[in-house]
């Protein structure tokens, strides 16, 4: 299985968090690949830098940390941003819809704890 992780789940994993569901850790571990969206690096970097308490890593923290992981980055490409237009508005997080989108146009499984963002697809799983 290859999976893209949102931002939340992605940073739970790396910082070996208690939110980190075990279905979660259990599909990661046993993963073919695991990517983090470089739209979730820019998300982490935004929030980050405003004093969010939600991001307890910077950007730069959470790139070494996702690579000492063996995570791949996925960079954003026009065809995914042009997917998100064909996107339902289930959800309002321009992030959480373009990672739908990326996970739709390459293919991917995305592993989300957002039941907004899983409402998508069968290609998002809530964990």
């Amino acid at each position: 299985m290859r999976l893209l992780l949102d931002t939340h789940v992605a940073l739970w994993a790396v910082t070996d968090s208690e939110r980190l569901p075990l279905r979660a850790a259990a599909l990661i571990l046993g993963a073919d690949d695991v990517y983090v969206s470089a739209a979730s690096v820019w998300e982490i970097a935004i929030k980050h830098a405003l004093g969010r308490g939600q991001m307890p890593v910077s950007a730069a923290q959470a790139l070494q940390a996702f690579d000492d992981s063996g995570y791949r980055i996925l960079s954003v490409q026009a065809s995914h941003a042009a997917r998100v237009e064909a996107l339902p508005l289930l959800h309002a997080d321009p992030v959480d819809r373009l990672l739908v989108a990326q996970a739709l146009d390459e293919p991917l499984t995305l592993l989300t704890s957002d039941p907004a963002v899983a409402a998508y697809s069968e290609a998002v799983l809530l964990v």
